[in-house]
């Protein structure tokens, strides 16, 4: 646990990274309905920009609709979806059936992570899981090496 309010600690104080020139990715983070608690996806997002990847902020409380959206319009490589609260966890499920309706599941990669998920609920989904903003970059780059494979 001491390595992850280290994490925290330094995530609040990070100043914003500038826009990658040559994204290695394409990413759409936010949390979904009802979860409105921001901290964990704002420190993920600057940490994922800061490993050049392009970052569209879906928002908090998002719908799975909305977040969907998101994903389409940003031509995205991968979905990251922070959970803090258990009811947000519940519309995991209706982001990833959203997808594979779509005829995306295989094509975006979806990553979790926050207090209300763990990697059990990852793998039902079939989804990455991480436990720190240093995981979501680690599993973004790998989700990258894969799809250029």
């Amino acid at each position: 646990m001491p390595g992850l309010f280290k994490s925290w600690f330094k995530g609040l104080s990070e100043k914003e990274p500038p826009e990658p020139e040559n994204p290695v990715g394409r990413i759409v983070i936010g949390t979904l309905a009802p979860d409105i608690i921001d901290t964990a996806k704002e420190m993920v997002r600057k940490s994922l920009k800061a490993a050049q990847f392009q970052v569209i902020d879906a928002g908090v409380g998002t719908s799975a609709s909305v977040f969907l959206s998101k994903i389409k319009e940003a031509n995205a490589d991968i979905a990251v979806v922070t959970v803090s609260v258990d009811g947000a966890k519940k519309n995991l499920r209706s982001l990833v059936s959203a997808l594979d309706a779509e005829g995306l599941k295989g094509k975006v990669t979806v990553l979790i992570g926050g207090a209300a998920v763990t990697q059990e609920d990852a793998d039902a989904l079939g989804a990455l899981f991480g436990r720190t903003r240093e995981d979501a970059v680690a599993l973004a780059e790998k989700a990258m090496e894969q799809k250029k494979q």
